[in-house]
């Protein structure tokens, strides 16, 4: 019973994250940049994988410089490349690597890109039929369209 409890109970790191990501969502990029970055100095190193890949993978929109943004969704990667195989982890995947495409592209350099396009296409086998999974096809057939080729 217990075990059930602890699973079913929130994630309260996530919580936090996600209210952030409201904030930057409206518009405070500066500040929800500061405590983002003030929650990865509090997980620390040895804060939980996921927990540290979903904050890299936020903290990356937060930059101003494409080489900052790109910096932090390699660390995303990193991050979920050591969370483990369960599915919330396997459902990261499309996006970080999506991610990582539209850094590439940004930073022209362009076969890095399609590298990453490759493997986000690869891997969005594991996205559901809803408006997640829907956004993340999409976007990779926008950016696939872009680079102007047929993976």
């Amino acid at each position: 019973m217990a075990e059930q409890q602890e699973q079913a109970a929130p994630d309260g790191v996530l919580t936090r994250i996600g209210q952030v990501v409201i904030l930057h969502h409206a518009g405070d990029r500066e500040e929800a940049r500061r405590r983002l970055l003030d929650l990865w100095t509090e997980l620390g190193e040895d804060g939980d994988p996921l927990h540290r890949c979903t904050l890299a993978h936020y903290l990356a929109d937060t930059q101003d410089d494409p080489s900052d943004e790109l910096a932090w969704d390699l660390r995303a990667l990193t991050e979920a490349e050591g969370a483990g195989g369960g599915l919330a982890v396997r459902a990261l995947y499309p996006s970080l690597h999506l991610n990582l495409a539209a850094d590439y592209v940004k930073l022209d350099r362009v076969e890095a890109a399609r590298v990453h396009l490759r493997r986000a296409r690869g891997a969005a086998g594991v996205l559901g039929d809803d408006g997640y999974g829907d956004g993340v096809r999409a976007e990779i057939r926008r950016l696939e369209g872009w680079l102007g080729e047929g993976l």
